[in-house]
């Protein structure tokens, strides 16, 4: 079993949460099977324990790019505001919650900072512009509703979890996957499996989710379909999956069917190895028969 990389939104084994076990047997659905098989590749975790608001200002960052962009420009970002003695992810001990920052309020940092000086601290992580009039708005919403990150956090980690994804999905730049994110990694919240690029793809190829689905019909799948307490490692381990294995162009299986872990439970909606072809699981003739059951 592989360690979790550091470098992503979930901060590997220092960005909160535990490590643990599950017993893979007895899957109750091919989708559980798919989440037991990628935890034995990869990791089995549970979430939790981030800073809320450091959360949601490192999930804006992640957007449309890379960890490898938008990591630099999370660092950059807390060194700049986070205060000289704010701890990096890197640096928290696996499973607790950060220690405060000096009184340092990262959310009232961000609400007074200059707009041009904060898209220059975050450039590394792309549509800079945008993003810092993006954080900046959140942060004075939540400087304003919450009095600072503390308020936010506690809302985050005891709200009644649907009342908190409504919340912040009413946030002008939050869309379901940066909230879902928040309700995992900061407020550990069990049954929340986040769906970016790789999860839509993945689920839609393995057959575990409609061909058609879009995002938010794919997530409805995978929490009705993965137990509660196996959507958070399902969801990262499924992105590494995507990342190392079934990519959007070149999935493992075109060139040796049997080079990937996962090929048994996988129904390869829009991938033709005999022609190489590969199209969006959606676009694939056989997209009509796939029922995502």
């Amino acid at each position: 079993m592989n360690d979790e990389p550091a470098e992503n939104i979930s901060g590997g084994t220092a960005g909160g949460g535990a490590f643990d076990e599950f017993d893979p047997n007895d899957a109750g659905s091919r989708a559980e099977r798919v989440v037991d098989r990628l935890g034995e590749l990869y990791w089995q975790k549970t979430y939790g324990g981030r800073d809320a608001f450091e959360c949601l200002v490192r999930t804006i960052l992640s957007q449309n790019t890379s960890d490898k962009a938008s990591q630099p420009a999370h660092d950059a970002l807390m060194e700049r505001y986070g205060g000289s003695e704010a701890p990096r992810a890197s640096e928290r001990s696996s499973g607790e919650r950060s220690e405060p920052r000096d009184d340092v309020d990262l959310a009232a940092a961000l609400a007074d900072a200059s707009q041009d000086d904060l898209a220059e601290t975050i450039s590394s992580a792309g549509l800079y512009n945008q993003k810092s009039k993006t954080l900046i708005r959140l942060a004075e919403r939540i400087v304003d509703e919450y009095g600072g990150e503390d308020g936010f956090d506690e809302f985050v980690t005891v709200a009644e979890p649907a009342a908190v994804r409504e919340t912040l999905l009413d946030m002008k730049g939050v869309g379901p996957k940066t909230a879902d994110c928040v309700l995992l990694f900061a407020g550990g919240r069990g049954g929340v499996f986040p769906v970016d690029t790789h999860v839509h793809r993945i689920a839609r190829r393995l057959g575990v989710a409609p061909a058609d689905a879009d995002h938010e019909a794919v997530r409805e799948h995978l929490e009705r379909d993965v137990p509660a307490e196996k959507c958070g490692f399902g969801h990262t381990a499924m992105i590494q999956f995507g990342r190392e294995y079934c990519t959007a162009r070149k999935p493992a299986c075109l060139e040796d069917p049997e080079a990937c872990p996962m090929a048994d439970l996988c129904d390869q909606v829009g991938v033709y190895p005999e022609t190489g072809e590969v199209v969006d699981p959606a676009e694939a003739p056989e997209a009509a028969e796939s029922t995502g059951d």
